[in-house]
């Protein structure tokens, strides 16, 4: 077993860069913080045990930068690397550079991050464990017209074509009728190349109205794996996420024991280790398997709240190679909660409204959580997402939950900036998501953008 871990290099900023170095901190562990010019007066810079620019403000240039990064590892004498989300923490290339350079790297291994980052090879390997998939093309589509007509029919219009290498709502195409479909195909192609490099595309059904269902799971290096259970992504705009809730309406403990056992077999079978989530499309008490992501979650918080479970704790002791401390037996549901996140933007149009925070307050209470890098005079760059914020809380009921985050967003004060919290207000008022069990397009009718 290796030696437990004394520093950990943070690849990214934000709030996730000082979420994970507040749990370094709780572990004993000392932190190396990097940053951009324009992040030296990030939160977490200012804590850490050590900082290293890495570059100007543009990504390419610093957060991305691979041998800026470890090249501030081997400076400070780092043992591992934590990438957090976004910019590098799916990145194959930056996993295996990381551990090839001496480096532990706190997530999955190179090669698990390239078989469930490519669609096609993520769904043949899901279908082999027992996952649930869309019923599709089961692997490229090739160029032969006629046999994809064939199978488009097989299938049944509406389907999406898919780019193998996409995400976040990138590389997508629906198509309703079979005039559409070759000239669909190419299109979706050229774009694959261009955004992912990677041309290759595959169909699947398109289902009209999912619900958006994700499991968290977590697996060490000694074959042990467990779920924390589901979460209702559903509520979102362009893709993106709004709103989080876990459990997910609806969701019965026998259908979730079930599903769960199914991720967290996967993960034996491919060899997983650290934080994952299974994400689904759920429609008509059917699920069907879309991605896994290869890294702990923006929403991960409302898991923690109903598990008692430190997801970014997991991260780390699976990295220093210990056993899981749980059993599936020992992880006990309980209550519910939401994530709002918080972005600098205007909330009529999502334009991203950066600019210094001349007052910022804190809501409070029993069971309201606020991660955050933001604080008076903090000036939020226009370079980078504009997350600023996620405000969590827990009630015993998702009735009780849900009046807690009404209290709590009346409550919170950004001025100098405009932010999204008056949607929130609104969707915390919507008697439809009050409900419960809204599907995937819910905010964009709602909003008048479909």
């Amino acid at each position: 077993m290796a030696k437990p871990l004394s520093k950990v290099l943070i690849a990214n900023r934000g709030e996730i860069a000082l979420r994970i170095m507040r749990c370094c901190r709780d572990l004993g562990i000392q932190t190396v913080a990097v940053y951009s010019t324009a992040d030296r007066d990030l939160k977490h810079v200012r804590l850490a045990d050590e900082a290293v620019c890495i570059g100007p403000p543009a990504s390419t240039d610093s957060y991305l930068n691979i041998p800026a990064i470890i090249a501030a590892a081997e400076i400070t004498r780092a043992e591992a690397i934590h990438p957090g989300y976004g910019f590098l923490a799916e990145n194959a290339d930056f996993a295996e550079r990381v551990e090839s350079s001496g480096f532990r790297f706190i997530g999955p291994t190179a090669d698990v991050i390239r078989l469930m980052g490519d669609k096609v090879s993520a769904i043949r390997e899901m279908k082999e464990a027992g996952v649930p998939c869309v019923p599709g093309s089961d692997g490229p589509i090739g160029d032969d017209a006629a046999v994809n007509r064939a199978m488009a029919e097989k299938i049944g219009y509406p389907i999406i074509i898919k780019a193998s290498g996409g995400g976040g709502g990138r590389g997508m195409r629906v198509v309703n009728s079979s005039d559409e479909l070759e000239s669909s195909i190419a299109m979706t192609r050229s774009e694959a190349q261009s955004a992912f490099g990677n041309p290759v595309v595959y169909m699947e059904k398109f289902l009209q109205a999912p619900r958006h269902i994700e499991f968290q799971v977590i697996a060490d290096m000694h074959g042990n794996a467990i779920h924390l259970g589901e979460r209702d992504c559903s509520l979102q705009r362009r893709h993106q996420k709004v709103v989080e809730e876990a459990p997910a309406p609806g969701i019965d403990e026998a259908t979730r024991n079930d599903m769960g056992k199914r991720c967290t077999d996967a993960c034996k079978r491919i060899g997983y280790r650290g934080a994952g989530t299974f994400e689904f499309l759920y429609e008509n008490g059917q699920f069907y398997f879309i991605e896994m992501n290869t890294r702990v979650q923006v929403e991960h918080p409302v898991t923690e709240m109903i598990t008692g479970v430190d997801i970014i704790k997991q991260q780390i002791l699976v990295a220093e190679e210990k056993p899981l401390a749980y059993k599936q037996e020992d992880i006990v549901i309980s209550g519910h909660a939401f994530e709002c996140r918080l972005n600098a933007e205007d909330p009529d149009t999502f334009m991203p409204s950066p600019g210094v925070i001349e007052q910022y307050h804190a809501p409070g209470g029993i069971s309201v959580r606020m991660d955050t890098h933001i604080y008076n005079g903090y000036r939020v760059p226009p370079y980078y997402d504009s997350m600023i914020g996620k405000l969590i809380v827990k009630g015993m009921t998702r009735e009780t939950a849900m009046s807690r985050m009404r209290g709590a967003l009346s409550e919170v004060f950004i001025d100098g900036i405009k932010t999204n919290i008056p949607l929130h207000i609104e969707i915390f008022s919507d008697e439809n998501f009050m409900e419960g069990g809204t599907d995937i397009h819910y905010l964009e009718r709602k909003l008048g953008l479909q």
